[in-house]
């Protein structure tokens, strides 16, 4: 015969199980609502984010004089600036690799309504270089939000480092970024070469989908990204760093060796990594050039020296397995 303290025991314990269970519906309920109203309201950050506002080249004639050489304005909202590491014989893999496919240093400025100027960009330097950038950069200031390669076996050593910097003065963040390229061997601005590419570049644009442009003797694509990319609320032009880049240079016999990379979501990654395998071309580096960008963005470094025509088709495909559209 069951007791009645054990009916009593019994019916608490039910009671108990039926409060967990209550609790752990609307705990997970909460959860969902909690992560729904964080999607909505990354959305909703996406979709008010603060646009660039138009600018003038001569509106940066400022920041041109503290970098020491001008930049140019693209889409009339991001002014960038070069700064080619032409001092610097790398080689990789046997391959001399030219400044225009791999050591091209570069600062891109934007402006918005709130009056500040947003800067982001990449700087090549030796590992000698290294330490004293960085600490030039801290020094001013200027936030660093990647360092990592761009190439496999190479030599020298050389390394490429992202920075990002808000404020209302754009030529502040520019005198600590001349600070920076001080402390290395950063020549001066030379005059552009007037080199084409030894290649069949109408077949390569053919296998790529879209027509490249010529840059000092590298044959270039660019890609920007089909969704709208911010940081810190504020939109970002493809100029500022935030494409799909991609390169060749020619090394005769109708090959070239091909370097860049590529700007994906984390769910396109696997999908460019097995179409770049699919076609022989090497993964160098997978990283993140920014810290608070929304889509969060990977950028992928890529290597290989085969025909020209042939890579092109392998990047097409890679290309595709991307949201992206032919940057002009």
């Amino acid at each position: 015969m069951i007791s009645t303290r054990t009916l009593r025991l019994g019916a608490v314990t039910a009671a108990a199980v039926l409060l967990a269970g209550a609790c752990a519906a609307d705990g997970d309920g909460a959860a969902d609502n909690k992560q729904d109203a964080g999607g909505a309201a990354n959305a909703s950050a996406t979709h008010k984010a603060m646009e660039p506002v138009p600018t003038k080249p001569e509106d940066w004639k400022d920041v041109a004089q503290a970098l020491g050489r001008k930049g140019k304005l693209s889409g009339g909202t991001a002014y960038r600036t070069g700064f080619p590491r032409s001092d610097l014989k790398v080689t990789s893999k046997g391959v001399t690799v030219k400044a225009g496919l791999s050591l091209g240093s570069y600062a891109a400025f934007a402006r918005y309504g709130d009056g500040t100027t947003l800067a982001m960009g990449d700087l090549v330097v030796t590992e000698q270089e290294l330490p004293k950038v960085t600490d030039a950069l801290q020094k001013a200031g200027i936030a660093q939000t990647a360092v990592h390669k761009h190439l496999l076996e190479h030599s020298p050593q050389v390394w490429w480092t992202h920075f990002h910097a808000q404020d209302k003065d754009a030529t502040k963040i520019a005198r600590g970024l001349r600070a920076a390229l001080n402390t290395t061997a950063t020549p001066p601005p030379a005059a552009p070469s007037g080199e084409k590419p030894d290649l069949d570049t109408k077949a390569i644009d053919q296998a790529m989908g879209t027509p490249g442009k010529n840059d000092g003797g590298i044959h270039k694509f660019s890609f920007a990204r089909d969704e709208k990319i911010t940081d810190h609320g504020k939109a970002l032009p493809p100029a500022m760093g935030v494409t799909t880049a991609i390169g060749f240079q020619a090394t005769g016999d109708g090959k070239a060796v091909i370097n860049g990379d590529f700007a994906m979501t984390a769910d396109e990654v696997q999908k460019v990594i097995k179409a770049l395998r699919g076609g022989g071309i090497d993964i160098v580096e997978l990283h993140n050039h920014g810290l608070n960008d929304n889509p969060r963005l990977f950028y992928m470094h890529f290597w290989a020296h085969d025909d020209a025509v042939d890579l092109a088709r392998t990047l097409n495909k890679a290309v595709a397995q991307t949201s992206v559209t032919p940057a002009g």
